[in-house]
């Protein structure tokens, strides 16, 4: 058995919140399908049809968010070199953002819904998904680098 040196915090936390999110994405899954499964008008009729939308783009987002922090935590640990380097640690905080922010926002978008059109809290999605544009570009760029 080899011994290994403990991972660096960051990729520990990438880790955690990652599973902690697709955990929390599975969580509120259950609860849409049960939802469905007990034929909820508030969630199931015609005129709630931005509710079920905004909410299952919430636990979507969540679940591939949670994903991506995965991703990251073993990219981290692939290329080692990418901890020392300043855009990687502001992607990983803006991905963060993002893991808050559009799941959030489709989640308080649907909660509150007018005529139709999603409440304010869907204007926490853009904020987020420019959060994670950003934090995709920086680590693309990071990991470019010699």
């Amino acid at each position: 058995m080899t011994t290994q040196s403990k991972p660096d915090p960051r990729i520990r936390h990438h880790l955690s919140v990652g599973w902690t999110t697709i955990a929390l994405a599975a969580l509120f899954g259950l609860g849409l399908e049960a939802m469905h499964g007990l034929k909820l008008a508030s969630y199931l009729d015609l005129d709630a049809a931005t509710r079920r939308h905004m909410w299952t783009l919430a636990h979507a987002h969540g679940t591939l968010l949670g994903l991506l922090h995965l991703g990251v935590a073993l990219t981290l640990r692939a290329a080692p070199e990418l901890l020392a380097d300043p855009s990687a640690r502001l992607a990983g905080r803006l991905l963060l953002a993002a893991t808050v922010l559009m799941p959030a926002g489709f989640l308080l978008g649907g909660a509150w819904y007018y005529a139709g059109d999603p409440g304010l809290g869907v204007l926490l999605v853009p904020v987020g998904g420019f959060a994670l544009i950003a934090a995709l570009v920086l680590l693309a760029i990071a990991s470019r680098r010699p």
